[in-house]
């Protein structure tokens, strides 16, 4: 991964999404902190990011963007329409847009910003702790170098992908931007099912979180299907066979599929309303 060679990003929206990036960034290196600018409406955000990474801020976003080379932005859907119409073609023709905002089209961003070289990412929450999965696609405006900063960003922030068509970014939505929620109600459940049996919770919550890390971690090291590792550890007519026989016929696999596929066409409903 090589250095980012700009000379300003501008991050407008220093909350957590948008300070995991800034962290990411700085921690590996790739760019000072004096060329980071953050705009964000919050003084006391803006100070404590001044204090943390001593990084250039500013409540003014125009002030942010001037002479931005990569603009970030990374605030909440329902301000987007308002600080779209605040950097409508005031942006640097030549900057680099990427947008994790939720929701957000490609049609748009450009439209709203009056600006056609933008990136648009679906992050998830891990990449607040560099683990983060980012699917994202490009403009045709956006050039080779442009595409390189912004997998370059993506990186520090975790793994990424990049697609062709806008509706893989729905796809992803549904699959990693939700998928946390998805874990951590079955890390609750399996939680819940060992203080049920009498364990107490402190040592419920560990038994549990332990055994999805390791397993998550088993995965990630040998590289093999989940199936063939899900095989070594069920003995024939042994307890974990008779508790996958009890998840198999509750219809956990079709329940999950069920699932992910509703917050797909849930976030095709949010695209067409943004």
């Amino acid at each position: 991964m090589g250095k980012l060679e700009v000379e300003r990003i501008a991050f407008i929206g220093g909350g957590a999404m948008g300070g995991a990036m800034i962290a990411g960034l700085l921690s590996q290196g790739l760019i000072s902190p004096q060329k980071i600018a953050v705009g964000d409406v919050r003084a006391e955000r803006v100070a404590q990011l001044r204090k943390m990474h001593g990084v250039q801020g500013t409540t003014d976003n125009l002030q942010a963007v001037a002479g931005a080379e990569i603009v970030v932005l990374a605030i909440k859907p329902q301000v987007l329409p308002q600080v779209l119409t605040e950097l409508r073609g005031r942006i640097p023709s030549e900057a680099l847009v990427l947008s994790i905002v939720a929701g957000a089209t490609i049609a748009t961003l450009t439209e709203g910003l009056k600006h056609p070289a933008v990136v648009r990412v679906m992050p998830n929450t891990p990449a607040q702790v560099g683990e983060g999965m980012a699917v994202w696609m490009a403009t045709e405006a956006v050039s080779p170098s442009q595409r390189e900063q912004a997998r370059t960003i993506l990186s520090a922030l975790g793994e990424e992908v990049y697609v062709t068509e806008e509706k893989y970014l729905d796809m992803a939505t549904a699959l990693s931007g939700s998928g946390p929620a998805y874990v951590l109600l079955f890390l609750e459940a399996l939680t819940d099912a060992g203080v049920y049996m009498g364990f107490a919770r402190p040592i419920a919550e560990k038994l549990a979180w332990q055994t999805m890390w390791g397993t998550l971690a088993l995965v990630r090291e040998r590289g093999e299907h989940p199936a063939v590792l899900r095989n070594q550890v069920t003995s024939p007519g042994g307890t974990t066979a008779e508790a996958l026989q009890v998840l198999e016929r509750g219809g956990l696999r079709a329940l999950v599929t069920e699932a992910v596929w509703a917050a797909f066409q849930k976030a095709q409903r949010l695209g067409k309303k943004g």
